[in-house]
């Protein structure tokens, strides 16, 4: 039996009804709304005075909002022998020098397994597929005898240059280029004598912007929100996570100031997400990827 057909915005869909339509819509709407709790309780709980803070079962509003949490927070910030202000440079600093690393060599390497036909490619790949099913906590030995003998103990490096070789940013890239990028493309600006570098940065490039745009978006969350490392001693080195975990290791009486640093270290990935998602969703589609 032929199946009905409508139209939405003068294209014709294979049939789904107006109200199932609506019936997705609002399950989906649901499902958003139920996301969105543990982020809207998180910034309840910022504003909660402590007597609310310990109540059982908790509240998921607050009956006597207060800011003192986050007056609590910068107080403490101003009393660490070593100005906030550093803490929050070595992020900013890791954060943007670890992100456009892992953009560019990822990518250049995606490029070169995706488009380049060289003996051995798909070992590489799938070599470095298999390499994603290793933690750190794995590799942490070896990562420690490579950072002595390159005498980068206590140094920003031990904490950029791994994020510039980040297997999971290579993996989706590469499957983005090769669902994206025309092979066809990439030879007629060969013939019209491009160099492969060219050919990569302004056609490649432009095409998977979805795609980069997302390696972005995941890259400088987990460098945002990491904590130091363990191969950085000194302590104006280390990142602004690990000077929020220092206050909120003093105690039940700073558990305001912790439900206010939590707000604050999720403002900064929050927007860099917000403004990205649209390309987010479509790069997870392209690449293959579910979670």
């Amino acid at each position: 039996m032929a199946k009905k057909l409508r139209v939405i915005n003068h294209k014709v869909v294979l049939n789904r009804s107006a109200g199932g339509d609506a019936g997705i819509t609002f399950f989906l709407s649901i499902l958003g709304v139920f996301m969105f709790l543990p982020m809207v309780y998180a910034v309840m709980q910022a504003f909660k005075p402590l007597d609310e803070l310990w109540i059982f079962p908790p509240r998921f509003y607050v009956v006597n909002p207060t800011t003192k949490n986050f007056t609590d927070l910068f107080r403490l910030m101003g009393t660490s022998w070593v100005p906030f202000s550093r803490y929050i440079f070595n992020t900013i600093l890791i954060s943007v020098v670890g992100t456009l690393g892992n953009l560019v060599f990822s990518s250049l390497a995606a490029y070169s397994l995706a488009k380049i036909k060289f003996p051995g490619r798909e070992f590489f790949f799938q070599t470095i597929v298999l390499s994603l099913m290793f933690s750190s906590s794995v590799t942490g030995i070896v990562q420690y005898l490579i950072f002595a003998a390159f005498k980068w103990l206590d140094t920003y490096l031990v904490v950029i240059v791994p994020v510039f070789c980040s297997t999971l940013g290579l993996y989706l890239m590469k499957q983005f280029m090769e669902s994206s990028v025309s092979d066809s493309i990439l030879e007629s600006a060969r013939l019209d004598g491009a160099s492969e570098l060219r050919t990569f940065f302004q056609i490649a490039m432009p095409m998977v912007k979805p795609a980069w745009l997302t390696l972005i978006v995941y890259s400088f969350q987990g460098l945002w929100s990491g904590g130091s490392s363990a191969y950085i001693y000194s302590e104006e080195l280390k990142s602004f996570s690990y000077a929020i975990g220092q206050i909120l290791s003093g105690g039940l009486a700073r558990a305001g100031a912790g439900a206010a640093s939590s707000v604050v270290m999720m403002i900064v990935p929050i927007f860099v997400f917000v403004i990205s998602q649209s390309n987010i969703i479509e790069t997870m589609g392209s690449s293959g990827m579910k979670d």
